[in-house]
């Protein structure tokens, strides 16, 4: 697995800029170019930084596995949801978790 190709496809995949990146991750913009320019392998605590900012763990972002069973709409909310920043992510929990009590 190469990680750094994995973590610019997830940034892409989400319409993403590299500074919309630093912006949710809390890394600066300067580090993110740099380790991207210079394929320099992220530390633990940055991947831990960049994995929040996607909202994943870093075991979710080491997963293999196959979204192929998520059905189109599953597919969908899951897009969407990655491109919100963290105050939309967590007012769509807080919807989310209301209407599952119904």
């Amino acid at each position: 697995m190469n990680i750094l190709k994995k973590i610019n496809k997830m940034r892409l995949d989400r319409g993403w800029s590299i500074y919309r990146l630093s912006i949710e991750s809390g890394i600066s913009q300067s580090t993110l170019t740099n380790m991207f320019n210079r394929e320099t392998l992220p530390s633990i605590t940055t991947l831990e930084s960049i994995c929040h900012a996607y909202g994943i763990t870093i075991s979710d972002f080491f997963a293999e596995e196959s979204q192929d069973s998520l059905i189109h709409s599953d597919k969908e909310v899951l897009s969407l949801y990655h491109t919100l920043n963290g105050e939309a992510k967590s007012i769509v929990l807080a919807l989310l978790r209301e209407l599952s009590k119904r």
